[in-house]
């Protein structure tokens, strides 16, 4: 009996882990952003934006946003091309998500 209980658990188990395992970067900062509106559901939403419109690297430094806001508002104020490349393609992202996951 032992044995098929343990089988379940681990049954039962496994898309949960690998829902947590697959969060992306965004995902995993939305959800530890400590937000009223923050839940799985938007937050999966918002990284299904992420991935469909951000690069890796571009997902990592925006999910740095939801600790840090300044830190947005310091690219925003940029006069690096770099930093106005990104935050073009962060506004991007912004405005998909929004209209996709109803901000």
């Amino acid at each position: 009996m032992k044995p098929i209980w343990l089988a379940t658990c681990v049954a039962l188990a496994i898309p949960v882990l690998s829902s947590v395992a697959a969060a992306g970067p965004i995902e995993s900062a939305c959800m530890r952003a400590d937000r009223k509106a923050a839940n799985r559901s938007l937050c999966g939403c918002i990284q299904q934006v992420a991935d469909q419109t951000l690069r890796d690297g571009d997902q990592r430094r925006a999910a740095t946003f939801f600790k840090d806001p300044e830190k947005a508002h310091k690219v925003w104020m940029s006069k690096n091309n770099s930093d106005d490349a990104f935050w073009e393609r962060y506004k991007a992202f912004g405005a998909q998500a929004e209209a996709y996951c109803g901000g």
